[in-house]
């Protein structure tokens, strides 16, 4: 039963490692009428792969429900296309308002975006354990 608060696909567990589920996200045609369909990256054509946390007992084959926050859809979101565009936007006025020319503040503010993204990689531990899905056991 999803509610405005999450996000929830079907899927099925392919495995089962400590207290950590793999499981295959099926797409289907309803992910394009889904409010979060933007933002989700489940709503390709391709089945997706993903890590969850195992809320019930639940072994290979078993049919669950990925549920997600809402609002971490939204974190996503801000992390990885709001802020770079901000700091892009930032570096591009600031260095135009200082009489630097056009290509070279453009260079450098496209530029100014390989650090954010290598801090991002290099923090993807920390960055990954803060959006977390849990998986619900569906009846049969």
């Amino acid at each position: 039963m999803q509610n405005d608060n999450t996000i929830e696909h079907s899927g099925v567990v392919k495995s089962v490692e400590n207290k950590h589920v793999t499981v295959n996200i099926l797409s289907h045609p309803a992910c394009s009428g889904c409010i979060a369909s933007g933002i989700c990256d489940l709503s390709g054509n391709a089945n997706k792969e993903i890590k969850a946390s195992a809320g019930h007992e639940v072994k290979a084959g078993d049919k669950v429900l990925v549920v997600m926050k809402r609002s971490m859809g939204f974190r996503a979101l801000f992390l990885g296309y709001l802020l770079p565009f901000i700091i892009l936007m930032l570096i591009l006025i600031v260095l135009t308002s200082l009489s630097v020319s056009e290509p070279v503040s453009g260079i450098t503010a496209l530029f100014s975006l390989i650090p954010y993204y290598t801090i991002i990689y290099l923090r993807k531990k920390k960055v990954g354990k803060s959006f977390s899905f849990t998986i619900k056991k569906q009846i049969k």
